[in-house]
């Protein structure tokens, strides 16, 4: 299995793209079809609160719809076809619109995404109870060592050890951390939000792949 690594490094009061992700494998726009390319070419590191939406975005989502997302591939799952529709909402920071899909949602995969939004609505005790919803999800075994290696790159602290130290994802540990980063402004935000990204990344990937039956 290979990785793509993507390090997103501070600068000033914006995060740039040195080139480090973590992902199972290349993030490939080319494999998600002409329209979710289009939606994927600026890459984000979203903030770990509420942050902006992506203006500029939003009159080519309101368009989107399963149908036309999704060709040239055939839908054999709609649930997932409607999960990465939530998830590109959420790539561009629009919690709302993501809310309204993801909610509808009654799977893991909706339950995920919903949890997501949550957490960066940094209603974190709401976000922990959708994630109990989730279980445990197939990409955590990926999440768990993407969000290890991350880790590794970036400056030990005392709040984050247990991100090199755990044998499996722990969901609840992260949205602990997360809130901790936001309340307190800490050293830590870069790393949960290269984390976050990458937990993007892997959640898109897989409920494509489930959508289109790969």
């Amino acid at each position: 299995m290979s990785f793509r690594r993507n390090l997103f490094a501070a600068q000033g009061n914006c995060l740039i793209v040195k080139t480090l992700v973590k992902h199972p494998r290349d993030f490939d726009l080319k494999n998600y079809g002409p329209l979710f390319a289009e939606l994927l070419q600026e890459e984000r590191l979203n903030p770990l609160d509420a942050g902006e939406p992506n203006t500029r975005a939003k009159s080519t989502l309101a368009a989107l719809t399963i149908e036309k997302a999704f060709a040239p591939n055939h839908i054999v799952d709609p649930e997932m076809a409607r999960a990465c529709l939530a998830g590109i909402w959420l790539h561009h920071n629009f919690l709302e619109e993501t809310h309204q899909i993801s909610q509808s949602i009654a799977t893991p995969a909706g339950s995920y995404w919903h949890g997501i939004m949550h957490r960066q609505e940094t209603d974190f005790s709401n976000s922990k109870y959708w994630f109990h919803r989730v279980g445990t999800h197939p990409i955590f075994g990926s999440q768990h060592r993407a969000a290890t290696e991350l880790a590794a790159t970036n400056a030990r602290k005392a709040s984050t050890d247990f991100l090199l130290n755990q044998t499996r994802w722990d969901p609840f540990a992260f949205i602990d951390l997360c809130e901790n980063c936001v309340q307190h402004k800490s050293p830590t935000e870069t790393l949960c939000r290269q984390i976050q990204r990458a937990e993007w990344n892997l959640l898109f990937h897989y409920c494509y792949q489930q959508a289109v039956g790969k």
